[in-house]
């Protein structure tokens, strides 16, 4: 699919009144254009410092609404206040960083990528794909950074309801 047809295809989704078409229309984008064995939305709540999940291609181990603080660590550091991409490409690295990396890793996901979603200066949302060990290239760290767009349309969207 060419960018135009995926710009009509999330165009298309946004408008429909149910938001699981748009979320699942990013869905689309993120497998066409990086790829993740595990992909979710997380909706960043500002002011109360919550992120809820809003999108998981994998509910029976990521559920919709699961909710979370986020943590005082090196993550929120660079990924919300410094607004850039987390990035792990081995299994040790996720567990570093990402407490439920058992679960990660039964799932099959070594590598994991979190880009912060940006609007007005303030973070809405991440999007965080993973996928097996070395997944993140050079080149699918550039895909990936095209999504921020479309993120941002699909986080903006779940706002209004």
């Amino acid at each position: 699919m060419t960018d135009a047809a995926d710009e009509t295809a999330l165009a298309d989704a946004l408008a429909d009144p149910d938001l699981t078409v748009a979320l699942a229309a990013l869905d689309a984008l993120v497998q066409r254009r990086v790829g993740a064995r595990l992909f979710t939305v997380m909706a960043f709540d500002a002011t109360t410092g919550i992120s809820r999940r809003i999108w998981t291609n994998a509910p029976e181990v990521y559920p919709v609404d699961g909710e979370k603080p986020l943590p005082q660590n090196d993550w929120t550091r660079q990924v919300i206040v410094q607004r850039r991409a987390w990035v792990a490409n081995t299994p040790a690295e996720v567990a570093e960083m990402l407490f439920d990396h058992a679960t990660i890793a039964a799932l099959g996901c070594g590598a994991a990528l979190n880009l912060p979603v940006v609007v007005a200066d303030q973070v809405i949302g991440t999007l965080n794909l993973l996928d097996a060990a070395g997944h993140f290239t050079p080149a699918r760290l550039a895909a990936a950074h095209t999504l921020r767009l479309p993120g941002a349309a699909v986080l903006l969207r779940a706002r209004l309801g």
